[in-house]
C-alpha cells in the first residue's frame, strides 16, 4: 500500500539516504512482513512512482495510481 505523507519530525529517505526537512513530502511504501520504505519525492520520480495531473486547472503531482 503507497501513502503520500509530509514530514514532521526526523525522517531519512531509504532510497538515497537523504534527511528530509519539515514539511517536506516523501512517499511511504508498506510491504508484506511490516517492512516499510520511505522515498522523497527525487527517488519516487526516478522509480516511477509518481504521476501527474490536473485538477482544477492546475498541473499537480501525486503519489497515487492511475486507475
Amino acid at each position: 500500500m503507497r501513502r503520500g505523507c509530509i514530514a514532521v519530525g526526523k525522517v531519512e529517505c531509504d532510497g538515497c539516504h537523504r534527511p528530509m526537512n519539515f514539511g517536506e513530502r516523501y512517499l511511504l511504501i508498506n510491504g508484506e512482513d511490516d517492512d516499510r520504505q520511505r522515498l522523497c519525492i527525487d527517488c519516487c520520480q526516478s522509480r516511477g512512482y509518481v504521476s501527474y495531473g490536473t485538477e482544477k486547472g492546475k498541473q499537480i503531482m501525486t503519489f497515487l495510481q492511475k486507475e
